[in-house]
């Protein structure tokens, strides 16, 4: 990816703490390319999920900026943030939590087509619907039925099917496999390929998981207690890590794949 092409998303010198307490991000700059996949890796505390949310505009940084476009990110521009919500979708970690009981597959999944206002008519809707069904594969008769009918690695292909909707140029995706079954964790991760493989998505992973990032992500940044220790190739890294931290993290790593 040529360093001259401007960033889709971009955090500089981000500083962020939770009211007056004790600043969970110091300083971090990351910056992602169209089409770029970079995995953010770090222990529990690290601040990596604050971080999601300050790139997501859930959360306003303390200090530094997020540019969108090479532009700051205003949070209170309502056009400012449909486009930014079409271009950036969330995946979450918990499959359970993330999908609401009440409504259909079809309606979860149509709901950023509506609240976005994409899609023409009902008709236009159902048919994306469909669509993204099976780019997920699951079945198109899914669309009627309630998320409580569907396994853990299903609830997390219609949360990925819903994140698609808008037709997004980057997926941030908060440790998206940990709470699936070991079993179905490779179907999320292969899903994740083909979709940046067909479809030139980007991706921000964020990830205790040296195994998944390695998978999916050709760059990786290291956050450790809200700063940012090491980042590279993802090869180098995991193969000649320079920072002790990140020497102590692959450490802690049984096996990662060849």
């Amino acid at each position: 990816m040529p360093h001259a092409q401007t960033p889709l998303l971009a955090a500089e010198d981000v500083a962020f703490a939770y009211g007056k307490g004790t600043p969970v991000l110091r300083g971090v700059s990351v910056a992602l390319a169209p089409g770029e996949s970079l995995g953010l890796v770090g222990e529990s505390g690290a601040g990596k999920t604050s971080l999601l949310r300050v790139l997501l505009g859930l959360a306003a940084p303390t200090g530094g900026r997020v540019l969108f476009e090479g532009r700051p990110l205003d949070r209170r521009s309502a056009s400012t943030m449909r486009a930014f919500r079409r271009a950036v979708q969330p995946v979450y970690q918990d499959p359970f939590s993330s999908l609401d009981p009440r409504m259909t597959v079809g309606e979860s999944i149509a709901e950023p087509l509506q609240s976005l206002r994409l899609g023409d008519d009902r008709a236009s809707r159902a048919a994306r619907v469909a669509e993204l069904l099976e780019a997920v594969d699951l079945p198109a008769d899914a669309a009627e039925r309630y998320p409580e009918a569907f396994s853990g690695g299903q609830r997390q292909r219609i949360a990925i099917a819903r994140a698609l909707a808008p037709r997004p140029r980057l997926i941030l995706a908060d440790e998206p496999v940990s709470a699936l079954d070991t079993s179905v964790r490779m179907h999320v991760i292969e899903l994740f390929q083909r979709l940046a493989r067909e479809q030139g998505i980007g991706m921000l992973l964020v990830s205790h998981d040296l195994t998944i990032v390695s998978a999916l992500c050709r760059r990786m940044a290291v956050l450790e207690s809200g700063r940012i220790v090491e980042k590279g190739p993802t090869e180098r890294l995991l193969t000649a890590p320079e920072h002790p931290y990140t020497q102590r993290l692959l450490a802690s790593v049984p096996r990662l794949p060849a």
